[in-house]
């Protein structure tokens, strides 16, 4: 199946803020890179949040993007709550590795849906939702770019 245009470089734009090389320097998967447990649960004070929480942010608004996208309400973010969730009950070294797979995962999953998506439903409204298909997709990648700066600078205030 051909992938039509405004589809695919809607995909390169949300691709090179999470995991592509881009110009505008670290995206959100390498900000990521090398992040210990430790250092993905540190608060830099009370009341703020720390890359681990960002994380599973991060993964939650993918999910939500792709809801709306898809219109489809049978869909459920795989932990409890919603955009802000708390850390696992032993915020260990395999509950980080399973917390970036869930954004991976999550983001995968989003991808695929947008890859479906028939270029005439990028001005649709999403479900729920004020803003356009299209402009759901600028806003998740400007999201996780928004996020990988505040773990750049996280990572720099843990040390």
């Amino acid at each position: 199946m051909s992938v039509p245009r405004d589809i695919r470089r809607l995909l390169s734009i949300l691709d090179r803020a999470y995991d592509r090389p881009s110009w505008h320097g670290t995206n959100l998967r390498g900000s990521l890179r090398r992040v210990t447990p430790a250092q993905a649960a540190w608060r830099p004070a009370s009341g703020r949040h720390n890359i681990w929480e960002l994380v599973v942010h991060a993964a939650y608004w993918k999910y939500l993007v792709r809801r709306r996208l898809t219109r489809d309400a049978t869909l459920s973010f795989p932990r409890t709550g919603s955009n802000w969730l708390p850390l696992p009950s032993r915020p260990d070294a395999r509950a980080w590795k399973a917390d970036l797979a869930l954004l991976r995962d999550e983001h995968l999953l989003l991808r695929a849906v947008i890859a479906r998506l028939p270029a005439a439903q990028l001005p649709r409204r999403g479900w729920h939702s004020k803003w356009t298909a299209a402009e759901h997709i600028y806003g998740i990648a400007s999201h996780d770019l928004y996020h990988a700066g505040q773990i750049q600078l996280l990572k720099r205030l843990v040390r």
